[in-house]
């Protein structure tokens, strides 16, 4: 499965950054294949670090999106009827679905960083009829880092390029904790000076 899916993003360079995108919005395309694939591709010098981050964070926005419209119109009935014609089990979906249960709308942002619901998690936001748009920024915003990790690594280790998913989930966890702790700091930041504005009134 593995050779197919190289030989589909390899034919998919042709396109340049739009192949690098377009993989990514193919769900059944693990990023943890094509970032560091694409991070060779910076190695030997045929594409541009940044725009190849920047092709992958959308196309890894524009990605979940499906997945989330699944989830949104057509519910864990038509996804556990039909969901193993796109790959997706049963155990994964109820993964999922406690993950979003324990942690809310902002796993739209953090679950990005964690091995085993990263992919499925859109499923869960979708059913809970989550803002479209807000799910899209947190994906954005979470993919962006994400992405950049998995080229630059693709990038230092070159020829050695399938080494990187290994190696990259050990650093995901800890960003994703480090970035939630800044958001959480700056909304208290922010209420603070809103209360203050106020009382001084």
């Amino acid at each position: 499965m593995e050779e197919w899916i190289i030989t589909l993003v390899e034919f998919l360079k042709q396109f340049s950054y739009l192949g690098v995108a377009i993989a990514l919005t193919l769900e059944f395309v693990p990023a943890e294949v094509v970032l560091p694939l694409a991070g060779y591709w910076v190695y030997e010098g045929d594409m541009s670090f940044w725009l190849v981050v920047l092709a992958g964070a959308l196309g890894g926005t524009f990605g979940p999106l499906t997945l989330y419209a699944l989830g949104r119109f057509g519910g864990r009935p038509f996804l556990l009827k039909y969901g193993k014609y796109l790959f997706i089990k049963e155990a994964q979906i109820q993964k999922a679905d406690d993950f979003f249960t324990k942690y809310g709308g902002i796993v739209a942002f953090t679950g990005r960083f964690v091995p085993g619901v990263r992919t499925l998690i859109s499923i869960p936001c979708g059913m809970a009829k989550m803002n479209v748009w807000v799910f899209s920024i947190y994906t954005f915003i979470a993919m962006f880092p994400i992405t950049a990790l998995y080229v630059f690594l693709g990038v230092q280790l070159g020829p050695r390029w399938k080494d990187v998913g290994s190696l990259a989930n050990q650093y995901l966890l800890p960003v994703a904790v480090g970035l939630v702790i800044i958001i959480f700091l700056y909304v208290m930041w922010k209420k603070r000076v809103v209360i203050f504005r106020v009382t001084r009134k």
